[in-house]
């Protein structure tokens, strides 16, 4: 079969382009490979948004197609559904993280789309990969202090123990047990805290870890000019629908 890919960016590379920082994944190494795919025929088309530009309908019963590979991953950030997840200054993870790697906002001076205002304090809600490469993005973007916020325990981390080990090195400072209740904001909306409720775990959940049990009364404020969500994906369902 002759190949076609559609890519809905400007540039090829999925997840190990605008996802993973440089430091993890030199992009050079990953444009090696997408030369390699279009010197065997694959055909790449970027700006190309299925469900959106082409339906799979349209693409199997107008446009010649034999068959259609959906390889979208999960895409759509989840958020806390706390107070104050729209102001000034809050990311999820991946908006922030495609600003740095995609398009180039750590480079200020170059006319960059759209850059990342520059952080003093960061604090990053998670505990997984994204999480700690959050955390670690941020601290490269000039970030003076950056917080890692987890409502459980070193110990149930999912990221890996060598990403864990690497923000700890870098200077992460980790808030374990503890999670935000609200985001704080000024009179311009934007970003000035987070407000932290203490947990304690209980019993093991359908995932296999303790349970996170807030403990009540126990709130307080961490100063931040930043926030970054960083709790996991789902599928976009913009395919399914259409």
């Amino acid at each position: 079969h002759d190949v076609t890919i559609f890519e809905a960016f400007h540039k090829t590379g999925g997840v190990m382009v605008y996802g993973i920082p440089e430091f993890r994944i030199p992009k050079v190494i990953v444009q090696k490979e997408i030369d390699i795919l279009a010197k065997m025929g694959v055909k790449i088309i970027c700006n190309f948004i299925v469900g959106r530009t082409r339906t799979i309908e349209q693409l199997l019963k107008k446009d010649g197609f034999d068959a259609a590979y959906i390889g979208v991953g999960a895409g759509l950030p989840r958020f806390m559904g706390i107070e104050g997840e729209s102001l000034i200054g809050v990311y999820s993870a991946n908006e922030y993280l495609t600003r740095a790697n995609l398009m180039k906002a750590y480079d200020f001076g170059s006319g960059a789309d759209t850059p990342i205002a520059l952080s003093r304090k960061v604090a990053v809600m998670g505990g997984g990969n994204v999480a700690m490469d959050s955390a670690r993005t941020a601290l490269r973007l000039g970030a003076e202090k950056v917080y890692l916020v987890y409502r459980r325990t070193e110990k149930e981390m999912p990221a890996r123990i060598e990403e864990v080990h690497h923000a700890q090195e870098e200077g992460i400072e980790f808030h374990i047990l503890q999670s935000p209740k609200r985001i704080i904001g000024d009179r311009n909306s934007r970003v000035i805290a987070i407000e932290c409720l203490k947990y304690r775990l209980g019993e093991p959940d359908d995932s296999g870890r303790r349970r996170p049990i807030p403990i009540e009364g126990s709130e307080f404020r961490i100063d931040v000019d930043t926030c970054i969500i960083a709790i996991g994906n789902i599928a976009n369902p913009l395919i399914r629908q259409t």
